[in-house]
């Protein structure tokens, strides 16, 4: 046999027990009725899971009145939404004008008449109930929206992926990295006004697009074993600005402002080089985007220790003491200080992210 369906629960407050009992006598039969004969237990009560559907409440109440009642639940999130419908003596215009401009939903005098009780309580259930379905439907509509976001952009990640001689670890890897960097960052006192918690997430998933643009590189560049020749490397520096072009088309469509940007500026920034004598743009110091600083360690530290045809993996501290080098010319010398921090991280995050042969490649 099915489960009869629970019946809405109605918070009533009043601090004299024969209005509460009038009102029990109205609703019984069809709600759940719980009570409270203050301001202060009501707040309570409706504060506490299973918060109630509606509450009836009181004005002139003694220490905390029911205009204090309601301006309190308002304010809290778990609370805000319940419809409030005040029942009082108070039948003044003014009266009615200022609950109802508070959040009240309705306004009942007393002595209250039953038939219009039990109506007003059940339109504004109803109400309640279709408010309830149609924001279940927004967020269940924007969380498919983000998830078909979300799938573009991956898809836009392995689109780099297979056309690039690196291997889909590289991706994982360099991502894990700008997260443990972004992370530290944000909890920096050099850093935090910039890199706000909310962007480690956005950051480390925007890395895994930093070379989005080589879709736009020949196969006999991209796929070439060896060394590029001079003109080579001129064309495969290209895919920064491609990159960049990409993603901006993808703006067009997205609705993704903070991530998309972030992208475009992993993509487009993460050869420039502290000195300015990195590509594309040659852009110097703070001029190139703080993403971009974080992805030119992440690129070059998992390059380093990775696996290529023209160069054996170097270790950890062969690839810590090159990008030691390079601090001030390559590399921002402040962030620097946080890569440092972050050794036994940089060590565990390749071994986490390997290739089928347990390589690092």
């Amino acid at each position: 046999m099915a489960n009869k369906p629970a019946q809405p629960r109605i918070l009533i407050v009043d601090d004299v027990p024969d209005n509460i009992h009038i009102l029990m006598n109205v609703l019984k039969n069809d709600y759940s009725i719980v009570v409270a004969t203050s301001g202060e237990k009501a707040i309570k009560i409706a504060g506490t899971a299973p918060y109630p559907d509606l509450i009836l409440l009181d004005i002139m109440m003694p220490e905390i009145s029911g205009y204090d009642v309601l301006n309190i639940l308002k304010k809290n999130k778990l609370t805000a939404a319940i419809p409030i419908i005040f029942v009082t003596a108070m039948g003044g215009t003014n009266d009615e004008a200022k609950g109802l401009a508070l959040g009240a939903v309705d306004y009942i005098s007393k002595p209250v008449v039953p038939e219009l009780v039990k109506s007003r309580v059940k339109t504004h259930l109803l109400l309640k109930q279709h408010n309830d379905d149609l924001e279940a439907r927004i967020a269940q509509r924007t969380e498919q929206l983000q998830k078909t976001k979300d799938a573009i952009l991956v898809v836009m990640g392995i689109v780099a992926e297979h056309r690039d001689p690196e291997t889909g670890e590289h991706i994982q890897r360099t991502k894990e990295y700008v997260r443990a960097m972004a992370r530290a960052m944000s909890e920096d006192s050099l850093f935090k006004n910039e890199l706000r918690p909310e962007l480690v997430e956005i950051y480390a998933n925007a890395a895994p697009l930093h070379d989005i643009g080589k879709v736009a590189i020949s196969d006999n560049i991209l796929l070439k074993p060896g060394k590029l020749s001079e003109e080579e490397f001129s064309e495969m520096k290209r895919h920064a600005i491609a990159g960049e072009q990409t993603i901006a088309q993808a703006q067009r469509f997205l609705d993704e402002p903070k991530f998309l940007e972030t992208a475009k500026d992993i993509a487009g920034g993460h050869h420039e080089k502290w000195d300015g004598s990195g590509y594309p743009r040659g852009l110097k110091g703070k001029d190139i985007p703080l993403s971009a600083r974080i992805m030119a360690y992440a690129d070059v530290y998992d390059a380093l220790i990775s696996k290529r045809p023209y160069k054996p993996p170097f270790s950890h501290e062969k690839a810590c003491e090159i990008i030691k080098e390079g601090i001030g010319s390559h590399f921002d010398p402040d962030i620097y200080r946080i890569f440092t921090q972050l050794d036994d991280e940089f060590r565990a995050i390749p071994q986490r992210f390997k290739s089928a042969n347990g390589e690092i490649e």
